[in-house]
C-alpha cells in the first residue's frame, strides 16, 4: 500500500535525477471535443519511460537504507523497467543485470547494452523472465528489482502527477493513462487521491486490472497483442489492486486495432513516436471507450517512446 506522502518523499528523493517533462496542451477537437485536453510528454523522461522514476527511488532507497549489495541490482522486463533499473544502477555506481523475454524489441535489448547491463533473453514472457531474474538475485545476492510492484516504484511512478498539478496549477478532472502491471497507475492514483479521477487503459487482450478489479484480487491473464511488449505482465501487481480498490480507478479496454490507430495518429498530428503500450490511452478516446463530459479537464499521459519508428513513415 502506498499514499501520498510515499509519493511526495520519493519527490523528494528523486530530485534533479530524472527530467520534468513537459506538458502540450492540444486541440480537444480530434480526441473529445468538448473537453479541455493535456499530453503529459513522459516519453522524453531518461531512457524513454516513466519508469526511471521508479528505479531511481528504489535504488536510491537501498543505498541509503545500506540495501545496495556490491552485486548490484538484478530487474526482469519486457524492455523498459530494465532500461530505467539500468540507467538508475550506472548512475549510483553499481552494476545491472537484466532479464527480459525473447520477445522483447530489439532496439530495447540493443539499449540495454549500451547502458552497460549484462542482459540474459529468457521465455516467452515477462513472467519467465521475472522467474529467471529472481533466482539469479538469490544466488549472486543482488538486490531484485521488481519491475512493477515495489513500493518505491510505485511511489517514484507517481511523482510524474505531482509535476502534473504544479503545472496545471491543480486543474485536472481526470488522468488516462496505460496499464501493464499497475506500477503507474498506483503511484498516480496515490498522488491523485481525493482530487481527480485516474482511468486506466489496457488491451483487450491483456486486462489485468479489469480482471483483478472483477475477481476482487489479481490474478493471470493471457498475454498477446501489439502492446505486450510494454504492458506484457501476466498479473496486475498486488500493490496496484490495493490502490485500484482504494482509489476508484477506472478500468477501460481498447483493441489492438484501435491502439495502432491511435499510435499513428500521435504521429500524423503531433510527430510523437510513442510505444504501442502507450498510444493505448489516447486509443481509449479515439476509439470511444472514454467519453469525457463537457468541460472535463482530461491529462493523457503519453509514458513511453522505445519503439521502432519505421512503420511510421
Amino acid at each position: 500500500m502506498i499514499a501520498h506522502s510515499d509519493v511526495a518523499a520519493a519527490a523528494a528523493r528523486i530530485a534533479g535525477r530524472v527530467r520534468r517533462t513537459p506538458l502540450l496542451e492540444v486541440d480537444p477537437a480530434p480526441l473529445a471535443p468538448a473537453a479541455r485536453m493535456w499530453l503529459k510528454l513522459e516519453l522524453t523522461q531518461h531512457t524513454g519511460s516513466f519508469k526511471a522514476r521508479g528505479a531511481f527511488n528504489h535504488v536510491l532507497a537501498a543505498r541509503e537504507e545500506g540495501r545496495l549489495p556490491d552485486a548490484g541490482i538484478v530487474a526482469a522486463s519486457g524492455g523498459n523497467a530494465g532500461l530505467a533499473f539500468a540507467y538508475a544502477a550506472s548512475r549510483s555506481g553499481a552494476p545491472a543485470e537484466v532479464f527480459v523475454p525473447e520477445t522483447a524489441p530489439a532496439v530495447k535489448v540493443a539499449l540495454l547494452r549500451a547502458l552497460g547491463a549484462a542482459v540474459t533473453q529468457v521465455g516467452a514472457r515477462y513472467a519467465e523472465a521475472q522467474d529467471a531474474a529472481q533466482k539469479r538475485a538469490a544466488e549472486t545476492g543482488a538486490l531484485f528489482c521488481h519491475a512493477y510492484d515495489l513500493p518505491e516504484v510505485c511511489a517514484g511512478q507517481g511523482t510524474l502527477d505531482l509535476e502534473i498539478l504544479e503545472q496545471t496549477g491543480g486543474e485536472i478532472d481526470t488522468v488516462l493513462l496505460s496499464v501493464g502491471g499497475g506500477g503507474l497507475m498506483a503511484g498516480v492514483a496515490a498522488a491523485l487521491e481525493g482530487r481527480a479521477r485516474v482511468v486506466g487503459v489496457e488491451p483487450e487482450r491483456i486486462p489485468t486490472l479489469e480482471r483483478a478489479l472483477h475477481e476482487g484480487g489479481p490474478v493471470a491473464v493471457d498475454v498477446s497483442g501489439v502492446a505486450a511488449d510494454s504492458l506484457g505482465a501476466t498479473r496486475l501487481g498486488d500493490i496496484a489492486f490495493s490502490v485500484a480498490s482504494r482509489t476508484g480507478v477506472l478500468p477501460v479496454l481498447v483493441s489492438d486495432e484501435a491502439i495502432v490507430a491511435a499510435r499513428r495518429f500521435l504521429w500524423s498530428e503531433y510527430r510523437l513516436v510513442a510505444e504501442h503500450g502507450t498510444a493505448a490511452a489516447v486509443a481509449a478516446l479515439r476509439a470511444g471507450a472514454y467519453r469525457p463530459e463537457p468541460g472535463e479537464r482530461v491529462m493523457v499521459v503519453l509514458c513511453g517512446a522505445n519503439t521502432d519508428p519505421s512503420d511510421l513513415a
